[in-house]
Parts: C-alpha cells; structure tokens; sequence
C-alpha cells in the first residue's frame, strides 16, 4: 500500500494543458476561453472573528470562536458580460431574462392621434395585466429617433402603432435580434406577445 508499506512517489505537472487535449473525464476535448469573474467566495477562517471576539455557540450550547467567509456577487460585471455576448452596432440586446422590460410599444405621433393614443395605452395595460413589464414610449420624438433609441436599450420586442396601420388593423412587430419587421393584425398581437414572452 503506498504511504504505509512504501513511501509515496512525487507527483508532478509535467506540462500546461493546451487547446485540444483530452478532458479529464474522456468525453470531449478541451477548449480555452477568456472568462470574467461574475462572483468569488474567501474562507478568511478566524483571524478576524478572533480579533472581534466574534462567537457563536456550538451544538452543545459552548461558545466558540465562529469561522468567517466573504462571499461577493459581482452585478455589474454580470450586467457588462451580458451586454459584451449580446449587441450589435446599434445597442444592447437583452437576453429575455436580464432584459429591463418585456415589450417595448412605440405609438407614432400619439400626442395628435386620439387612435394612435387609445390603442397603445390598450395595449400596455393588457400586456401589463398579463405580467410583462412593457415600456410605452411616450415621449414626442421622431419614429426615428423612438426606434434608435429602443434598439440601444434593447428590449427583446418592439411594437410599432401609427395611423397608417391601424386603419387596416395592423401593427409592426419586430424581434431586437431580428434583421427585419413584420406586419401583424391587432387583435392577435397581444396573444403573439403573451405565448413569445412567456413561452
């Protein structure tokens, strides 16, 4: 038996693992990747808690000097990771579980059109009733500049509502990854959205 009938050998790395190599189960290959560090945990034993006289008491009801640990989430690392795998030129595109909102509803000219007006704020509070969060951009600003403004912050669906479509009961969908817009009816949309978001 090593270590008792015969002293142990000296193990040692005799070479770094390179790209390639086989993986310590046998089952793949290794790859080497740049990674960031999202959280990170210290056992900083009692050197602290002995100096603060930190204790706690033990099963047996005896006073003991407690071990400490320090133990770091790293939000703003995760929140920057995710934007480094997920944008393109024009922004932020939020994976559906990190996204700030749900749905974005951009209403064109909705402080003329009374239409316009009634069947975004519709539209939001039905969205809203179901649990997305949804963000009605109401602020008066060029179509344009609406759309620029919401590929940057990314959120994962974008409805456009106008005059123009609403007089055929249309609405413009488009998907953040997506390259290109759709046309859809009204009266479907929010089902649509709803199975898209939840599902």
């Amino acid at each position: 038996n090593w270590g008792r009938d015969c002293s142990e050998p000296a193990t040692a790395d005799l070479r770094n693992i390179v790209e390639g190599d086989p993986s310590p189960d046998g089952k793949g290959r290794l790859s080497i990747v740049r990674g960031i560090e999202v959280g990170h945990i210290f056992q900083l034993g009692t050197k602290y808690s002995e100096a603060m006289n930190a204790t706690v008491l033990d099963e047996n009801g005896k006073s003991s000097i407690m071990t400490m640990g320090c133990y770091g989430i790293g939000i703003s690392r995760i929140v920057a990771a995710a934007i480094e795998q997920n944008h393109d030129d024009n922004g932020i595109i939020w994976p559906a579980s990190l996204a700030p909102f749900d749905v974005a509803i951009a209403p064109i000219n909705m402080q003329k059109s009374e239409d316009v007006a009634k069947a975004a704020i519709e539209l939001h509070d039905q969205l809203a009733a179901a649990g997305l969060e949804v963000l009605l951009y109401d602020e008066k600003a060029r179509l344009g500049n609406m759309l620029a403004d919401l590929d940057l912050i990314g959120i994962p669906h974008r409805i456009v509502i106008g005059d123009r479509g609403l007089k055929d009961g249309q609405v413009e969908y488009k998907k953040r990854d997506a390259n290109e817009s759709q046309d859809m009816a009204l009266d479907e949309i929010f089902e649509f959205l709803v199975n898209a978001c939840k599902g």
